[in-house]
């Protein structure tokens, strides 16, 4: 019976999520709509950056929203139906950014996490993401580079997490590994920025 439980309400809501986060929706807006790889445009990424730098305001404001979605749906539902189940919206919402990251759909490739993440943390902890949010557009527009408002934003929901859920421990320590993982698959970014050749809007 306890493996039933787990399986049914952990791991099966833990996979579906995963694969919600999986779907590459610049890539597939490109390929679908504008025959674009979009990994063979621009930085690369198959992020809402790269998709609205190479396909357009709408498909890129069209990623951006779904891949937030992707993150903030599944924890929602989660926490609305299966509220007895304190840490299931936080394993949820990991499960959708590693979907993102190592997307099973391009062999474990993805994107930066950055738009799942929101979502995720939207849902999970609203007041220091949207604080996060404030630094990611300060940051972005006054360097004109989207990866240094989004490096910048994970660290503050990181440091957020630390003062605000100081006694959750758990909750600190996985936002925190959360944060460092966005940075560092930001690292070709972090090389660029160093060498003045960081792509900018």
């Amino acid at each position: 019976m306890e493996f039933r439980i787990i399986l049914l309400f952990y791991i099966l809501p833990m996979f579906l999520s995963y694969l919600l986060g999986s779907i590459p929706t610049g890539l597939w807006i490109g390929l679908l709509f504008y025959k674009k790889d979009i990994r063979k445009y621009g930085s690369g990424n198959i992020g809402a950056t790269n998709a609205l730098r190479v396909l357009g305001k709408i498909p890129g404001a069209i990623a951006l929203l779904f891949d937030a979605l992707k993150g903030f749906v599944p924890v929602i539902l989660v926490k609305t139906f299966l509220p007895e189940y304190s840490y299931l919206p936080l394993f949820v919402g990991i499960s959708a950014i590693f979907g993102h990251l190592f997307s099973i759909f391009l062999l474990f490739k993805g994107g930066k996490g950055v738009a799942t993440g929101t979502g995720v943390y939207l849902a999970l902890a609203p007041i220091p993401t949207l604080i996060a949010g404030i630094v990611f557009f300060i940051s972005a527009f006054s360097t004109r580079m989207v990866s240094v408002g989004s490096i910048s934003s994970a660290i503050t929901l990181a440091i957020l997490t630390l003062f605000l859920y100081k006694n959750d421990i758990i909750f600190v320590i996985i936002t925190c590994l959360i944060a460092i993982l966005v940075v560092y698959k930001h690292r070709s970014n972090i090389q660029r920025i160093i060498r003045g050749e960081e792509n900018k809007f």
